[in-house]
This record gives structure tokens, sequence and C-alpha cells, in this order.
């Protein structure tokens, strides 16, 4: 419940995947590793003075007790960065582009927990426009610059960047939910990073041969990418049916409308990753077939 313990804690964190992020000794590691301490770093410090000017204000450093405006803006804008919604998301997809499968998963899902645990206990005080205007435009972007992408790792960026627009459009109204959203979330995506590690698939042309490789782990796959889609039989569709609901309720109808419109772009990068993964075969020798036997 101390800013200075939540800042340290958030740069502890920092500091300790650095190392994971540069294991590989590529350029391009190391350039992933620079930009996200870069970022981290400024995202943090910003953290810190937003915390201070809190406590200059209110003479306390207790999370729960964000009362003015400006520290609140300076704090959502620095978990932002934290995050990577938009429009701090541009670090995102080159790191994760940057490094492995593994180290890759810890960072859209386990290094995405400080951050959303802080707006979670701020959630009571946020300026409901940013947040509501940075909810939607993760969402248009992470389905808009997803379409375009070969690289899995860089379709998965996307794809978790408008995730964090879904989990940002119902933090203020209904914080259990992001929560929700962001656990199954963490799941599926977990899923499909450890399918992908094991068949070594790091693009689209690749994807196109790894079920001789493994077919049965494809179909999972497949699956899973639906779920992630959110498909009204399987997992993924429920938290955004309860996100749907709630924001109904709370008469925002415009939004969900918004949100649920632009989840269309992301479902059709998804479904082309399932035809890739399943639903269509290469056109190949028969040399490959035999791999699984």
């Amino acid at each position: 419940n101390h800013w200075m313990m939540a800042w340290t804690g958030l740069e502890i964190n920092t500091l300790a995947i650095i190392p994971l992020i540069s294991k590989s000794h590529h350029p391009r590691a190391i350039e992933a590793a620079i930009k996200y301490f870069l970022v981290q770093a400024t995202a943090s410090a910003l953290l810190l003075f937003s915390s201070m000017i809190n406590a200059w204000l209110s003479g306390q450093w207790d999370i729960a007790q964000m009362t003015h405006p400006a520290p609140c803006l300076l704090m959502t804008t620095a978990i932002a960065m934290k995050l990577g919604l938009v429009p701090f998301h541009f670090w995102f997809p080159e790191v994760l582009q940057g490094t492995s499968l593994i180290t890759a998963l810890l960072l859209s899902t386990l290094m995405k927990l400080p951050p959303l645990t802080l707006l979670l206990l701020t959630s009571h005080s946020l300026n409901p426009t940013l947040l509501t205007i940075m909810a939607v435009s993760s969402t248009a972007l992470g389905g808009w610059m997803g379409l375009n992408q070969t690289q899995t790792r860089k379709i998965l960026a996307f794809s978790s960047i408008s995730h964090l627009g879904w989990m940002a459009a119902i933090l203020l109204y209904y914080p259990k939910l992001t929560l929700l959203t962001f656990y199954l979330y963490t799941m599926m995506t977990t899923t499909v990073f450890l399918a992908l590690n094991t068949t070594k698939t790091l693009n689209l042309k690749t994807m196109m041969i790894a079920w001789t490789k493994a077919p049965m782990l494809n179909t999972t796959l497949m699956l899973a990418l639906l779920s992630l889609a959110g498909l009204p039989p399987l997992t993924g569709f429920l938290p955004k049916w309860l996100i749907l609901q709630e924001l109904t309720s709370q008469e925002l109808t415009p939004l969900a409308t918004t949100i649920a419109m632009l989840s269309l772009l992301g479902l059709f990068f998804y479904l082309r990753l399932a035809y890739h993964s399943t639903i269509t075969l290469p056109p190949n020798s028969t040399t490959h077939m035999n791999q699984w036997h």
C-alpha cells in the first residue's frame, strides 16, 4: 500500500527480465533489451514522479488515496507505458520480435501483472475519459496492425495490445472482470506460445508445415487461437461477453458496440493463423508428410 514499495517492485521486475531478453547475444536481442529498458525506466520514473506529487499534495504515500487529478493522469500514463497500451505501444512488438518465444511469453503475461495490479488498486480514482480513449484505440490498433504481420510473435504482441484494450475498457466499472480477462488471456496465450515453441514456429511460412511435426498439438493450437479470438463456444468468449454485458448495463452501449466491432479485426488474423496451423494443407512434397510417424 506504499507507492515507494510499488515502484521498487516494478524496478526489480524490469531489471530481472533484461538478462532473459538479451540471453541469445544476437544484435536484435540486445536492441530489444535496450528498448525495453529505456521504456520501462521512463515509465518507472514517471510513476515515482506522480506518487511524489501525490504525496506532496495530500501528505501521504498510500496507493489507495490517489485523490488529485494531476498525479492520477501521470500515473495512468506511466502504467500505460509499462503495459504497452496505445499510444505507448510501439516498443512492445519490437521487443517481442527480438526475444525467444518463452521470454516473449513472460513479457506478454507475467510482466503485465504488476502494472495491472496498480491500476486495479487505484481504479476508483482514475480518469474515465483517458482510460476509455486508450481502451478503444488499443483495441483498434491491436486489430489493425496485426492484420499485416507474418511473424507470429508480432501477431501475438498486437493481440496482447487489443486484449489490454478490453481490460482497460471495463477497469473503471467492474475491476474484478479485468482480472478475470487477464487470467483467461494469460492461460490462452501460454497455450499458444508453448505450442509455437514446441514446433519452433516463428512465422506463417513455417506454420504451414508445423502440423507434420505434431498434428495433435497443432489441432490444439487451432482451438487455442480461436479461443483467443473470442469465438462463442470457447473460453475466450466468456470475458468478452461479460464485459459487453456490464458495459451495456452501465448504459455505455456505444463503447460496447465499438470494441465489439473492433475485435472483428483481431478475429481475422486469428482465423488466418488457425487456417495456417491446421485447416489448409500446404502444397508440399511427400517428404514432409512422414515426420510425425
